[in-house]
């Protein structure tokens, strides 16, 4: 569910006036053991500067003998980024990566003309269990760029400039931020930061990036006179710089940049510019033409059967 709020505009008070444009409430999916958020595409907002997809992933406790399962799938013309606040995943891909994503670190995987890969819980992890809790975003490539080489990139939390003052903290996942700049080499003009956000302290956010957002993890912030709980995306209004107030101790991403500059179209695990290219990546699939996964060769995820209809699956919905 989703809205515009509207209020009153108080009379020479900048904030009211320009502040939270859209506010998105995600939509939740039950896995079994683990529940998913949604926030976009929805109803409201399809993307958020390159952002296409957002998922809350948890939090979810996974008793040992359990985990996570998600078999190979393929992807076109976008890229993924894994964050995590706690657990681990063990990320393979058709590249022959091999890859344990641990809280902290950005994982950025780029389809470009097609990539396969499979995310899962390691015997490791199921031996002992583990809480689970993230995020997985998507990223629409440029138009120039949809059909490039695929590639994987790893930075550790170490790798990533932390920005730290009185009760802000803040890492740079992408982009930059309070002056320091992400190693991350993303495909369009990008911005992702996870902030910490001290009780009482406040956060002034600049303009810098045409478009922008918020997505909640923990505690209340507020922002112009209005309160906002974890779980929801506040697309900020453009042009205007805000200031964020934490309530109580918060954690937030701040993530967007600069918009791609035509519609893109999203069918399970395929995003294109044109709707022609996600046919032909359909029956790419159906038909074994994509590369396999080194070590997980003999599973896959097959092609869903409805292709008309919007699918509540791990990889997307479609919007024609």
């Amino acid at each position: 569910m989703s809205w515009s709020p509207c209020p009153d505009p108080v009379l020479g008070d900048r904030e009211t006036v320009n502040a939270v444009e859209t506010l998105i409430v995600p939509r939740a999916v039950d896995l079994g053991d683990m529940e998913v958020r949604r926030a976009l595409p929805s109803t409201k907002r399809q993307m958020v500067g390159p952002f296409i997809f957002f998922d809350q992933m948890g939090p979810a406790e996974f008793l040992t003998d359990h985990g996570i399962d998600v078999r190979p799938h393929p992807h076109i013309n976008l890229a993924t980024l894994t964050y995590l606040f706690e657990g681990e995943i063990l990320h393979r891909d058709s590249l022959g990566t091999e890859q344990t994503i641990r809280p902290g670190a950005v994982n950025w995987m780029k389809a470009g003309q097609g990539i396969v890969h499979s995310e899962r819980t390691s015997e490791q992890k199921r031996k002992s269990g583990q809480r689970l809790f993230g995020l997985q975003t998507w990223m629409a490539l440029p138009e120039a760029q949809e059909e490039s080489a695929p590639e994987f990139l790893h930075h550790g939390s170490g790798d990533l400039p932390l920005f730290e003052a009185e009760g802000i903290k803040a890492r740079i996942i992408a982009g930059q931020a309070f002056g320091k700049a992400s190693a991350l080499r993303t495909s369009s003009e990008t911005l992702y930061g996870d902030i910490e956000l001290q009780s009482g302290r406040r956060m002034p956010i600049d303009a810098d990036y045409e478009e922008r957002a918020l997505y909640t993890i923990s505690g209340e912030i507020e922002i112009a006179g209005d309160r906002f709980e974890p779980g929801q995306l506040l697309v900020l209004r453009p042009g205007d710089a805000i200031t964020v107030r934490a309530r109580s101790t918060a954690r937030f991403m701040l993530f967007g940049g600069a918009p791609m500059g035509g519609p893109r179209y999203i069918w399970w695990n395929f995003v294109s510019s044109r709707p022609e290219r996600i046919e032909a990546a359909k029956e790419e699939w159906a038909r074994g033409r994509f590369d396999t996964v080194p070590g997980d060769e003999e599973d896959f995820i097959p092609l869903p059967q409805d292709r008309t209809k919007p699918r509540r699956a791990m990889g997307g919905v479609y919007y024609p």
